[in-house]
């Protein structure tokens, strides 16, 4: 059966992009923002991993993250970050609130891919 992956992200073309390329591997559902991220795994459909953006309207990836890695029932999630934030302190931050990888847009698909298995597997 194929492992599961939550994309959150604001950008519907990057959301598209990302679930065409991964669902050759993997169950791939998409929201477009941190609050429907949130709804979605309210209502108990817990994926394998989740990718997401750091710039979103409403509940930006950090804050979503933190809700993530501190509630009982979602913080074993892996989270990986996909975000065109370069600074050094933005993937500290993220790595220290509990994100498995921080990738910079733009990004190689392939290299997504490899980083998305790995972390799979290490889960």
């Amino acid at each position: 059966m194929k492992q599961s992956i939550l994309i959150v992200d604001d950008n519907e073309m990057m959301r598209e992009f990302l679930a065409n390329y991964l669902c050759k591997k993997f169950l791939v559902n998409t929201v477009g923002s941190g609050t429907e991220a949130i709804n979605y795994l309210s209502s108990r459909k817990i994926p394998d991993l989740v990718i997401t953006d750091l710039n979103m309207p409403l509940m930006n990836g950090h804050i979503l993250l933190d809700k993530i890695k501190n509630n009982s029932v979602f913080a074993h999630i892996p989270v990986i970050i996909l975000s065109g934030l370069k600074e050094s302190s933005s993937r500290i931050k993220c790595l220290q609130a509990g994100a498995k990888d921080f990738i910079i847009k733009p990004f190689n698909p392939e290299e997504l891919e490899l980083r998305v298995s790995r972390t799979l597997k290490a889960a």
